[in-house]
């Protein structure tokens, strides 16, 4: 995603401040040696994890700063004019159908959750990433079936909400042949209406 020129800096979390940390030490330790960033990451994550809440305290005041600094610039943040900005969504619209991995999610977070009460929401959704990614491709499809059949009902759901939300949408008697024209003028302009409903289902949970 492009970011809007002159929008304020997206706020960290207190491991990213961590993992940054690490990075610098890295860095001044082994000034030429390149990082191998899957290794790097799971040692940072392993470090992370034995550390003690009073060793994280420094990096979660990091954090607790700079979500406040993020939200006191994107009160004073004007979008640049001719910006996208977010469409009206009808709370009657279809919702867009989950990924396998968010199938995957929604079976294994109590799990996750109950083996780990203290975990914060990125921790268990950091954890759940690491189980998918680890899992067999075998073992994935049954998710994967799953999502393809909701996705098959959410795609009749569109077609169903669509041919009920447009008045007119259904074919009319016959209208006089003297004016086609404007008949097919008027159909001109339903269809430009189709190509924004296909654009407001595409940014759904974007």
């Amino acid at each position: 995603m492009v970011k809007e020129p002159g929008k304020p800096r997206g706020k960290m979390s207190s491991y990213a401040y961590f993992v940054q940390t690490c990075r610098e030490e890295h860095k001044k330790k082994h000034p030429e040696a390149s990082v191998n960033f899957s290794e790097f990451s799971k040692k940072c994550s392993e470090r992370w994890k034995m550390m003690s809440a009073k060793e994280k305290g420094k990096f979660e005041d990091l954090a607790r700063s700079d979500k406040v600094r993020y939200e006191r610039e994107m009160m004073s943040y004007i979008p640049p004019r001719g910006s996208k900005t977010k469409k009206f969504k009808d709370p009657n619209a279809p919702k867009r159908p989950p990924s396998a991995f968010f199938v995957f999610c929604a079976e294994y977070r109590p799990k996750v959750k109950g083996e780990a009460p203290g975990l914060t929401i990125g921790e268990v959704a950091k954890r759940l990433g690491e189980m998918w990614n680890g899992t067999a491709s075998e073992d994935k499809q049954p998710f994967e079936k799953k999502a393809a059949k909701l996705k098959e009902k959410y795609e009749k759901d569109v077609a169903a909400y669509r041919a009920k939300g447009k008045p007119g949408a259904a074919p009319t008697a016959a209208a006089p042949s003297k004016a086609p024209a404007k008949v097919e003028k008027k159909d001109d302009d339903d269809d430009d209406d189709d190509d924004e409903d296909d654009d407001d289902f595409d940014d759904d949970d974007d």
